[in-house]
């Protein structure tokens, strides 16, 4: 009698034993039970440290299903250990065992006795599918009650602590080297006129250094950053209960992700706080401000050139765009004055800034772009910035930090998913379950919380990469600007013009007041070098001996 064809495949979610069988257990099982069926194993297929709720994490699983497609060794069976092994979600073990029967191939779970072959053996396998996956979504729902409950009664729901806080018992207690941090943010947030870009800019500038946290190796401060920060109420005392939420990924039965909610219950900690909470509610009250940008309605098309890049000359803020709107005496519009203003007026180092000229916009427009036009047709310059342009950006920490953050939540994820394993596999007679299934409940909470925090990390990170990507695209078309610069520039759009400043020119500082011949350009800080006379510099100073101011001041005479 010819022997019927088999393969065997085995997987565990971790190196570590899984079921109390190891892989080398597992094979060695499924070998003797296809010896004593006498079946011929065609073929052994292997994942190892792979999660089992769908087949995209693994291989060895989608290469049998090829060769299974392929009747590549005319088999009649997949022989596995469990039915845990083969899959954890209902609809796809259903359908998976479905694509093996069009091919004539039937699935057997050896130590839970079943053969898809027979009628009462498919049955089998819907209802074990089917109730494994509501156990864990019992579980999942049990577990969300229990970190609800702990939110209510003020304690810490697990994970990592926050910034500004260390874990002392499973406590929050505040960690004095952080919460300067913190206290800082707060106040230059809501007693200045900083955004939380600035913010951390400031914190950068004065010489503050993140502490690094989950395996960062950053210590630099960023927007994001200080925006969770200000919108955490766990620095005013208060637990807030499912800020994030993990929900399915529309048009897909297997795929989850993390959504931030719009409202969620805040309830009284136990913990110290680190801010009043009045500090807390004017964040708030800011942020819902600052955080929407107005939309335009008059003049359109007019973009502030120089606004953020040129500079006050008292305090040294950046100056920003503003407008006096004329109108007839019948109220209907009549015409706009630009004007570039310093509004920085309540901060820079807790000092009222004095500056209240405003410098008309086209003036020192005109003033920048001649300048420019007259640099970019030196010959050193073209060969210069061509050099820089092409030369590559250094995305190397960025990108380590994102695959060790990435490594991070695939370990977490594969722990999760162990620890999954094993509250599937307590056995309620035991006279410990209750002590165990609570000890398994709180670990498998605090492993959200820490997917949740390294996934925020990620995004940070992520967003980083994003910007020195964004950086390096925008110098690039700086470098197609200044080739036809002499010749397109009023031809450029008034936003395309604006992009230009903004990614050639890093800061741009004018006298207090204009000086006896009417020069206002004190210095022009370029973000590379250029090249005129004969020397290389990132900062150019005008002046009346160079030929550049002359063309500055003839042009500004005759406007």
């Amino acid at each position: 009698m010819k022997k019927k064809n088999c393969y065997i495949y085995t997987r565990v979610s971790t190196s570590m034993q899984v079921d109390g069988f190891s892989l080398d257990a597992q094979r060695e099982k499924l070998r003797k039970y296809a010896e004593f069926q006498e079946f011929s194993i065609a073929g052994e297929y292997s994942d190892e440290g792979k999660p089992g709720k769908s087949i995209e994490g693994r291989p060895q699983f989608r290469e049998m299903l090829k060769d299974i497609a392929k009747c590549k060794d005319n088999i009649e069976y997949v022989l596995v250990f469990k039915l845990s092994r083969f899959g954890r979600n209902a609809a796809d073990v259903l359908n998976l065992l479905q694509q093996m029967q069009d091919y004539g191939v039937n699935l057997i779970c050896v130590e839970d006795g079943i053969d898809s072959s027979k009628d009462s053996g498919k049955l089998m396998i819907s209802v074990l599918s089917a109730v494994a996956e509501i156990e864990r979504e019992n579980i999942l729902v049990q577990t969300m009650e229990g970190r609800k409950q702990k939110a209510r009664e003020g304690k810490w729901n697990g994970g990592f602590a926050p910034y500004g806080y260390k874990l002392v018992d499973g406590e929050l207690k505040i960690a004095e080297d952080e919460a300067e941090i913190i206290r800082v943010i707060y106040d230059k947030f809501i007693h200045t006129t900083m955004g939380a870009a600035t913010v951390a800019k400031y914190l950068n500038r004065q010489g503050y250094v993140k502490k690094k946290r989950q395996n960062g190796t950053l210590d630099a401060f960023t927007a994001h950053f200080v925006k969770l920060v200000l919108d955490n109420p766990i620095y005013c005392g208060k637990i807030a209960f499912g800020r994030r939420k993990t929900e399915k990924m529309q048009g897909s039965h297997d795929q989850f992700h993390v959504v931030k909610q719009v409202e969620y219950p805040i309830y009284e900690g136990i913990h110290e706080a680190i801010i009043a909470e009045e500090d807390w509610l004017l964040a708030q009250e800011k942020r819902k401000k600052t955080g929407v940008k107005s939309e335009k309605i008059y003049s359109v098309e007019h973009q502030h050139l120089l606004s953020g890049i040129l500079r006050c000359p008292e305090c040294g803020a950046a100056l920003y765009g503003s407008v006096n709107r004329k109108r007839k005496k019948d109220g209907s519009f009549y015409r706009d004055y630009w004007y570039y203003a310093c509004k920085h007026r309540l901060e820079y180092d807790g000092h009222k800034c004095s500056y209240k000229k405003q410098i008309h916009q086209d003036k020192v427009n005109n003033a920048v772009v001649e300048v420019i036009r007259h640099i970019v047709q030196n010959s050193q310059f073209d060969t210069a910035i061509k050099k820089k342009l092409e030369s590559s950006v250094d995305l190397e920490t960025y990108q380590t930090e994102e695959n060790s953050l990435k490594e991070n939540i695939r370990q977490l994820t594969a722990a999760k998913e162990r620890l999954g394993n094993q509250i599937d596999r307590l056995d309620d007679t035991d006279k410990h379950y209750e002590e165990k299934y609570h000890d398994m409940q709180n670990r498998i909470e605090s492993l959200y919380d820490e997917i949740a925090e390294v996934n925020a990390s990620l995004e940070t990170v992520q967003m980083q990469i994003q910007g020195i990507r964004e950086e390096r695209i925008s110098q690039e078309r700086v470098y197609e600007f200044l080739e036809l610069f002499d010749i397109m520039y009023d031809k450029f759009t008034e936003a395309e013009k604006k992009e230009f400043f903004h990614s050639f020119i890093k800061r741009i500082e004018i006298y207090p007041e204009p000086l006896e011949n009417g020069q206002i350009l004190k210095s022009i800080q370029f973000r590379f070098p250029v090249y005129y006379q004969g020397n290389e510099a990132n900062t150019f100073f005008p002046n009346l001996e160079n030929t550049v101011e002359t063309i500055v001041l003839l042009q500004r005479r005759t406007m």
